[in-house]
């Protein structure tokens, strides 16, 4: 796509009246909202908004989206709610295959958004409305304010304590949920469901005791009434959400210009592939989402467990392999000899062994699946952001299957040499990896990391310190002696010019 010029402001903006054009239709206006969606981000955009287009298809119903931009920090305008302000509250999915042009939809089911640092009352205000029956989420790892080993809410982090004492506006999304819960509460409101769609196993009960955690510390009056409200009138279902969501480039802007000969500043670009798994324990009514595709079942965690260490877990080794070889985006990686058969390694025989699958699901057709869907060039996803957060992802996505494969006496080489690339591109400096050429991998505990591994005196002690102390790895992990020892290794190798080739090519003769 790079041959491809930029939308010139000669086009015609995205808008109802300028639809339908040549491969988009026009959408129906958006129903009153009774959906609530905190994290108005790309991949809410290309999945859940999508999923609820395509059922209001089906079964009409009060399933608007108010969407609210959450993130701590943020002055003003917020883009993507101002893009879309500007354009009838419209934007373009643009889904790409390999070897065919784009297919574009217009979900059309958003209202104004909202900005939560700018906009908290509003925000309160819609959660409390008796209109809205659910209130979703798509706030990434960090937006839970989770502890370092992601076990519990942080009671310590200065914004959840603003907000339990309620000085100011809520900062945090716990803060905002329970603050609009409670006033929902007051005006005698419809029961609510919570939906996390976050890549946080067992979501929905994470969530829920992020929210207990939060409640108990609240006063005594507060927190019993509190306390009885969610007991009685709020659910919490798990989900597993799934699809290739890259950031949007100028590339991906000129590509809908080019197609559709409209200008649409904040469009979505995703594959085809998509999944979405729902727990179905809603307290109120939802969407026909299984017609539009979705699955519901009464047990989310087979489902979530696959995603999260084969999906996630490998695209998370593919990104910090890539980055030290020099590749830019994520199909480089897939399509890298050696890079390729390292992950292909990692999920055959690392991380296959710690799932059972779902019923009906084919172990290696599924890592053939996920392999090809890597390997799209059409998305452009890119491993710095892939590789981004790693300290909020690895924990998640890596930690289990290491810990398994550990109990059972099997020491998962693969995932030792990712733990050891993690480190090397968050603490390794400007010579870990070309930053110019593939862009920052920003980690909210790059700072902290680096500091520990200043202690050291090489890096096979770096490694380890930051095994026993970085938060990244349960106690059973790292305290195994095998496996520090091993990242350990991985990590002096990385410190030479070809030490990432060599051990890529070494790892998938050495997994078992």
């Amino acid at each position: 796509m790079a041959d491809l010029p930029a939308p010139g402001n000669a086009l015609p903006r995205l808008a109802r009246s300028r639809l339908p054009v040549p491969g988009i239709k026009r959408p129906p206006r958006a129903p009153e909202a009774g959906i609530v969606h905190l994290g108005l981000g790309n991949f809410h955009r290309a999945h859940q908004a999508v999923y609820t287009a395509d059922a209001l298809r089906h079964a009409e119903g009060p399933w608007g989206i108010r969407g609210v931009a959450t993130g701590r920090g943020r002055s003003g305008p917020h883009p993507v709610i101002e893009g879309m302000s500007q354009q009838d509250e419209l934007y373009t999915v643009l889904t790409l295959s390999q070897g065919s042009g784009p297919a574009a939809q217009v979900p059309g089911v958003h209202h104004r958004g909202l900005v939560a640092a700018h906009q908290t009352p509003e925000v309160i205000e819609a959660i409390a409305s008796d209109i809205t029956r659910i209130v979703s989420l798509t706030v990434t790892e960090k937006g839970y304010s989770l502890t370092a080993d992601g076990s519990s809410l942080d009671l310590d982090d200065p914004a959840v304590r603003a907000d339990l004492a309620g000085r100011g506006d809520p900062m945090t999304a716990i803060g905002l949920l329970v603050r609009g819960l409670q006033h929902r509460m007051r005006g005698q409101a419809a029961p609510v469901t919570l939906l996390s769609c976050d890549n946080l196993m067992d979501n929905g009960g994470r969530l829920r005791a992020l929210l207990d955690a939060f409640i108990g510390a609240l006063p005594a009056p507060e927190r019993t009434d509190l306390q009885a409200y969610l007991a009685a009138s709020v659910s919490t279902p798990s989900t597993m959400v799934d699809r290739i969501v890259p950031a949007t480039t100028d590339e991906h802007r000129a590509l809908a210009a080019r197609c559709f000969g409209v200008r649409d500043t904040v469009p979505v670009v995703a594959e085809p592939y998509r999944l979405w798994v729902l727990e179905d324990d809603f307290r109120a009514s939802r969407p026909a989402w299984e017609e539009a595709g979705a699955v519901f079942t009464s047990d989310v965690a087979p489902y979530e467990l696959m995603k999260l260490r084969l999906l996630n877990g490998a695209h998370s080794l593919l990104a910090y392999f890539g980055l030290l070889r020099g590749l830019a985006r994520m199909d480089q990686a897939v399509a890298d000899a050696s890079v390729g058969a390292a992950v292909r390694a990692a999920m055959t025989d690392e991380i296959l062994p710690t799932l059972t699958l779902p019923e009906g699901v084919n172990g290696p057709a599924y890592v053939a699946e996920l392999l090809r869907r890597f390997a799209n060039p059409a998305l452009g996803h890119r491993t710095a952001q892939v590789g981004s957060d790693g300290s909020l992802k690895i924990p998640v996505r890596w930690a289990g299957a290491i810990e398994e494969n550990l109990a059972a006496g099997r020491v998962p080489t693969v995932l030792a040499l990712g733990v050891a690339a993690y480190i090397k591109v968050v603490t390794g400096g400007p010579d870990a990896y070309d930053e110019a050429a593939l862009g920052v991998v920003a980690d909210p505990a790059a700072a902290r990391l680096r500091k520990l591994a200043a202690r050291a005196g090489g890096p096979a002690e770096a490694a380890r310190i930051l095994i026993e102390s970085g938060g990244l790895l349960p106690e059973q992990v790292a305290g195994n002696a095998e496996f520090t020892s091993l990242v350990a290794e991985y990590a002096t190798a990385l410190g030479t010019p070809s030490g990432i080739e060599a051990a890529l090519r070494e790892v998938p003769r050495t997994a078992r």
